[in-house]
């Protein structure tokens, strides 16, 4: 068996895999945060890195038939959500080539609170 190659992210704010830690994504990435995955809330990104992905399917979703793959951590080989190869509706279209990452299956790296600080 090979090495693994894992690729790091750089950048302010950075996904990782909530398992093994491994950079999924940037923030810039997202193209929006208003998706269902299988198990809660989940994003959908242009770009993810250090993923596999699963044998093709037809999926009914909730916006419709769509064909997918399940995308797998490289490391851990977690689920982590799908990826659209093709939606069947004209108004989805917009979403083949991109990725869906289930908020739960995530970790945030870099997101730092802005303080306020009052002068005395």
């Amino acid at each position: 068996m090979g090495r693994l190659f894992i690729e790091t992210l750089s950048g302010p704010r950075i996904f990782k895999c909530r398992c093994c830690k491994v950079d999924f994504a940037s923030h810039d990435d997202i193209v929006s945060k208003d998706f269902q995955g299988r198990h809660g809330r989940a994003y959908l990104f242009r770009n993810v890195v250090n993923i596999s992905l699963g044998p093709i399917e037809e999926r009914q979703l909730t916006s419709g038939l769509h064909t997918v793959n399940d995308i797998h951590c490289s490391s851990c080989l977690q689920i982590l959500g799908w990826k659209y190869e093709k939606a069947y509706e004209p108004s989805e279209k917009y979403k083949e080539g991109m990725f869906i990452l289930e908020k739960e299956r995530m970790l945030k790296e870099g997101w730092h609170d802005v303080l306020t600080v009052s002068s005395p």
